[in-house]
């Protein structure tokens, strides 16, 4: 197959969304196919603008010059390209190619959900309505789609425009690093290395971004009720960006602030050995695309805590502890305590049972192959061009 892989450009400094188009580029050319990247340059975005210049002149960069730019390179691709988006929010560029064999990567719709009010805890001001409208129209162009989860296959049926899709596939996504399962106390004594933090007798750990659906700030409040009625004071590692105005002032408000430690400049061998030298990976997301964290948690033998909602459920299988999802109202006031309640419980784990939990991560991530993923895709790819040829 000859196929052209649309991607997110550079200078927006994505960080799952190059992995994962890495993930697709690399698979499909050991695999044997011929692989070409389109991506938009940086014409008139300047790094050191300020960002609501940036943004604006990213927008030209993205729809005005790389549309005209691909309308030319379009002339000389043969009627058997296959041209694969990676992620559905490349949508305003699907209606340039779709007579010719297409397939569209659909992650989260998170922030069309936004957009649309069905996300209360996440309001967009207008300018982000508008451009949320605009991708969705585009990609509703699209007529062959692969999900990362059933939850997202389902957002997309609802949220597409027109008539449904003629493939709506779901894949997994596949590990796109890879983890190993290091003995705690090597990995302990490793992360005492390079992060300065005592922890001997284990840590709890959370991996995300600022992103309102990561929940960081429950996090603070899960670990600060967890160690009012504890007597083991092992700290909470918080890996991922420097946190925000608000994360910081739950966390200054904690009681237990010194044993609280934010991590983020991270690499990505540093984060396999958190992963491995942790007593738990503490995920209480608000919603997700997929979850990456709770599978690579798993591969690196940590034990999982996560919420009772698709996709988180659809990634941890029966290999993790459940917590409800936060209702941010002023009736959940208890939740902490309830998830705080279970975190104790999964702590309390008599080292049989936290073996077999153990155990049960490492079968369920099985799963989550790269390699199996990368021949569900190219099965896909291969049908959609088979279909176009008929």
């Amino acid at each position: 197959m000859k196929i052209v892989f649309y991607t997110h450009p550079n200078f927006l400094n994505h960080q799952s969304m190059p992995r994962f188009a890495s993930m697709l580029i690399n698979g499909m050319k050991e695999r044997g196919h011929e692989v070409i990247s389109w991506s938009p340059q940086a014409f008139f975005f300047k790094e050191k603008l300020p960002a609501s210049i940036k943004k604006w002149l990213s927008y030209i960069d993205q729809y005005v010059i790389f549309p005209l730019v691909v309308k030319k390179r379009l002339k000389a691709c043969s009627p058997e390209t296959l041209f694969v988006f990676t992620d559905q929010a490349l949508g305003p560029w699907i209606p340039q190619i779709i007579q010719r064999p297409h397939a569209i990567h659909c992650h989260d719709f998170l922030a069309l959900r936004s957009a649309l009010d069905e996300i209360p805890e996440n309001r967009t001001q207008w300018t982000g309505r508008v451009y949320q409208k605009f991708i969705q129209k585009g990609f509703s162009k699209g007529k062959n789609f692969i999900s990362v989860s059933h939850k997202t296959k389902d957002d997309l049926h609802r949220l597409i425009i027109g008539k449904k899709p003629e493939m709506s596939e779901v894949v997994y996504n596949g590990l796109n690093q890879k983890f190993v399962v290091i003995p705690s106390i090597t990995a302990r004594r490793q992360v005492t290395v390079f992060s300065g933090i005592n922890v001997d007798d284990g840590f709890v750990l959370h991996v995300g971004g600022n992103l309102w659906y990561k929940n960081r700030a429950g996090v603070i409040q899960i670990y600060n009720a967890w160690r009012k009625n504890s007597t083991l004071k092992i700290p909470l590692l918080m890996v991922g960006e420097i946190p925000d105005n608000g994360l910081m002032e739950v966390y200054k408000k904690s009681d237990f602030s010194e044993d609280i430690y934010f991590l983020s400049k991270i690499t990505d061998d540093q984060v396999r050995i958190l992963y491995s030298a942790a007593s738990v990976l503490l995920f209480p997301s608000i919603a997700e695309g997929f979850g990456w964290p709770i599978a690579e948690a798993m591969a690196s033998g940590c034990p999982v805590i996560t919420t009772n909602e698709a996709p988180m459920t659809e990634v941890a299988g029966n290999a993790a502890y459940l917590i409800r999802k936060r209702n941010n109202s002023a009736e959940d006031a208890n939740w902490p305590e309830e998830c705080a309640a279970v975190l104790d419980t999964l702590l309390s784990l008599s080292d049989e049972k936290r073996t077999a939990l153990i155990e049960s991560g490492l079968v369920n991530i099985q799963r989550f192959a790269t390699d199996k993923t990368l021949d569900s895709i190219e099965a896909i790819y291969k049908k959609i061009l088979a279909q176009n040829s008929i």
